[in-house]
């Protein structure tokens, strides 16, 4: 079964870019320009059953137009997300940023995005995913 990511992103061209990386390391990869148009976002609750989860990673920028990141997980989160690998990306982590994501278990990336940074965390998400695991066909 290929790895599964999502990325939220309101800019094109990093999206694009994030598409590319995931894409290239064979992931099945779902891009978002906001929260909105994420049918994880929509749910009314966790769609996942028990055993399974939406994706492997899901990554989000925190400042989109109008949006924020750190909203969107945390409501994931208070919906019972079984998902077990976020991270945020920011140009400017605020103070208040950093104390919710690391309260959430985020990792964190600053913009621009240092790739060695997301390949070795990557990496280390990869192993940590257990062979046998399901994904939620929610798309």
């Amino acid at each position: 079964m290929r790895k599964r990511v999502v990325i939220l992103e309101d800019e094109e061209a990093i999206r694009f870019f994030l598409w590319y990386f995931f894409d290239r390391r064979g992931y099945e990869v779902f891009t978002f320009p906001e929260p909105g148009l994420c049918p994880l976002h929509i749910a009314p609750g966790c769609p996942c059953p028990e055993g399974t989860s939406c994706a492997d990673i899901v990554i989000s920028d925190v400042n989109m137009e109008g949006k924020n990141g750190l909203d969107y997980i945390e409501k994931l989160v208070e919906k019972g997300c079984k998902q077990r690998h976020f991270a945020l990306m920011s140009g400017a982590f605020s103070a208040a940023d950093l104390l919710r994501a690391t309260h959430l278990g985020c990792a964190l990336f600053s913009k621009p995005i240092e790739m060695d940074a997301l390949k070795t965390w990557v990496e280390v998400v990869e192993e940590s995913i257990p062979p046998e695991r399901q994904l939620h066909n929610w798309a």
